[in-house]
Order: C-alpha cells, then sequence, then structure tokens
C-alpha cells in the first residue's frame, strides 16, 4: 500500500511502498478514506517531540472496515469507522474509572515475537501512536476505532478523530459547561473550532475567541464565537479580564506554548477552570505566581477532551447530521497523499486550518 513516510525529523516525508501484514486477533484493517493534517503531526515531523523512526504519521482518519481479526465483536467488513490514537484496553484501573484516553496497558499492542503490523522491504516500522494513517490502510486494534453512522460524509468523519474530540471534549467532558457560563478559547485551529462549537451546542453565554491570525478569528465568529480578539493588542490579558467582567469561567488553550498556557491562567476567574489541550514540547515549562492558587482556580491538561470514544464519537456525528456541529469550515482544503509535505509547510507557517488528504 501507498504510505508517507518520515525517516528522520525535519525531512520530507517519502512516499513509498509499504506492506500491511493481516489482522490478529482483536485486530481490525481499515481502508483509509480520508485523513486530517493536524499540528501534532508536524510537532512529531519536526523533532519537537521524539517517535521511534522510520514511522508512516498520521492519526486523524476515518475509512471502511476491509478485514477483522479472530475476537473482534466491535466492528465487521463493511463498517464505516473513526479512528482515534487513544487506544485502550478495557480492563485496566484507568478504564474501569473511565479515563479511557489515558490507558497505557500493553494488550492492545502486539507480542513481541509476533511479525509487525507495518513493513518496509522486510524490515519493520514503528507505527505511528497506534495509527498511522498517511497510508491507504490501516492495521489498529479494535478499540481504536468506532463504527459510526454510514450517512455520515468520511472526510468530515476524520476531523472527528482528533480535532473535534478533543476540542469539543474538553467542553463537555472537562470543563463541563452550562448554559450562560463564560468561555475562553485561545488558539482556533481545528482544535479551537471544535471548542468553540461545542461552547455554542452547551449554551455558553459567551464565547471568545483568541488567535493572532485575522482569518482564524473570522471563522471562529462563525462557528459561534460571540467575540473574537487579538492577542497581539496591548495589554491583552488585562483586556480580555475587563471584557469577561473579572475573568472568564473556563479558559480552554489549544495552541501548545507556555505564554498561551500562562494566558489561559492569568484570564479565568476566581474558582475558574484553565484546560491545556496544546502539546508543550519537552523542555518548556508553564510559570503560574504562587499566590494566584488561593484564587480556588484549577489548572488542568487533557488528552483527547477526556472522551470514551464509542460513546462520544456517535453523539459528534448525530450533532453533524442535526446541523449542530459545523465542520465544512475546518476544512481548508482537499488533497492527494502525494501533497502531504505542502500541506505541512502550510501548518508551519500558521494560517491553515486543516487539510485533509482523500484515498478515493
Amino acid at each position: 500500500m501507498k504510505a508517507a513516510l518520515l525517516t528522520k525529523p525535519n525531512a520530507p516525508l517519502e512516499i513509498v511502498d509499504v506492506t500491511v501484514d493481516d489482522p490478529m486477533p482483536h485486530e481490525v484493517l481499515i481502508r483509509t478514506v480520508a485523513c486530517g493534517v493536524c499540528r501534532s503531526d508536524l510537532h512529531f515531523a519536526d523533532g519537537a517531540f521524539p517517535h521511534p523512526l522510520p514511522t508512516v504519521l498520521g492519526h486523524e482518519a476515518a475509512g471502511v472496515v476491509e478485514k477483522v481479526g479472530s475476537e473482534v465483536t466491535t466492528v465487521k467488513p463493511g463498517d464505516h469507522v473513526v479512528t482515534f490514537f487513544t487506544v485502550f484496553c478495557g480492563q485496566c484501573d484507568l478504564c474501569l474509572t473511565g479515563h479511557y484516553t489515558l490507558c497505557t496497558s500493553p494488550a492492545i499492542r502486539r507480542p513481541d515475537d509476533a511479525p509487525p503490523r507495518l513493513s518496509l522491504d522486510g524490515e519493520p516500522l514503528a507505527q505511528f501512536i497506534n495509527l498511522s494513517a498517511y497510508a491507504e490502510q490501516m492495521l489498529v486494534h479494535e478499540n481504536a476505532c468506532v463504527a459510526i453512522d454510514k450517512e455520515m460524509p468520511l472526510e468530515k468523519a476524520a476531523l472527528l478523530g482528533c480535532a473535534v474530540l478533543t476540542g469539543a471534549g474538553a467542553v463537555f467532558n472537562d470543563s463541563h459547561v452550562k448554559p450562560g457560563e463564560t468561555v475562553a478559547i485561545i488558539g482556533c485551529g481545528g482544535i479551537g473550532l471544535s471548542a468553540i462549537n461545542a461552547a455554542k451546542i452547551a449554551g455558553a453565554g459567551r464565547i471568545v475567541a483568541i488567535d493572532p491570525v485575522a482569518s482564524k478569528r473570522d471563522l471562529a465568529l462563525q462557528s459561534g464565537a460571540t467575540d473574537a480578539f487579538d492577542p497581539m493588542e496591548e495589554n491583552a490579558t488585562k483586556s480580555l479580564l475587563k471584557m469577561s467582567g473579572g475573568g472568564f469561567d473556563y479558559a480552554i488553550e489549544c495552541v501548545g506554548q507556555p505564554a498561551t498556557a500562562e494566558m489561559a491562567w492569568n484570564i479565568v476567574k476566581r474558582g475558574g477552570t484553565a484546560t491545556i489541550l496544546g502539546m508543550i514540547a519537552p523542555g518548556k515549562s508553564v510559570s503560574i505566581p504562587g499566590p494566584t492558587f488561593l484564587s480556588g482556580k484549577k489548572l488542568q491538561g487533557s488528552l483527547l477532551g477526556g472522551c470514551v470514544p464509542p460513546i462520544d464519537l456517535p453523539r459528534l456525528v448525530q450533532f453533524y447530521l442535526n446541523g449542530q456541529l459545523e465542520l465544512d469550515l475546518m476544512v481548508a482544503e482537499e488533497i492527494r497523499l502525494e501533497d502531504i509535505n505542502d500541506a505541512l509547510d502550510a501548518l508551519r507557517k500558521g494560517d491553515a486550518v486543516r487539510s485533509v488528504i482523500r484515498f478515493e
């Protein structure tokens, strides 16, 4: 199958012919239909986060089940599915207490003596965060995908697997936003737009989108933000505190920089909650003034919005089919796999929202 291979950091991805194995017990072979080009992939491509190499990147995908291994009970050939990188075992303490996205059980990986899921010229490839979706097929654990309504367009469904689960989950699961409450969203890429849309669905009274790029602020207003703010303005934090009447109930950071994480903390009110979704690179730290903890604020991290994918993904699909979840605005362009390096360059410039690879 054709796939986009990363051989070393800061090098262009190479389109190569990769061999995919047959499904073992609890594994599913999926024909990839669409895959979003997410900034998280860029972090690994540029070496900000380490990963075994060579590897096939990509993790925000949707497709059609082609074959299943023995003991698979959750999907069947012909099902339309969305994949997600936080594979869960369903049996560990974290899973049994509802923290599915935090599962690290080795049970979801192949045994060491088993053949690799992916190989190139007979040599094993490291699978990228359980998926490796920049490829015509994905071989994954059955708990890395969820069957969805076939009325859902797969090129839109792909976005649900990362950006939407993360952004919407931060609103619904991490923050538990209630009608009338105030929310600030820092960063209006795919995750930020999803958080804005979810805050609107949750009935937030005021939703302030914060991004230095004017076009992204415009998209945020179309997605449900009540206000858009340029953080490059002088005394930005003071201005945000003033416009929110002393601070927001919730601030959701979708950038992954210490400065924006600190802004999230600084603009929530006493007793408010700041949620950090962005990937802050190794070696970077966030500085919080000690006395501000006495204000009763909460600072929390999140992975994939604290979602339970088998429950949350079908609900998000229904939101889209009902016309409540706006995904069309998130897609900047549809591209071929061969255009992946151009899409990554667009992310480096910071202007693009989402490029989606179409495999059909």
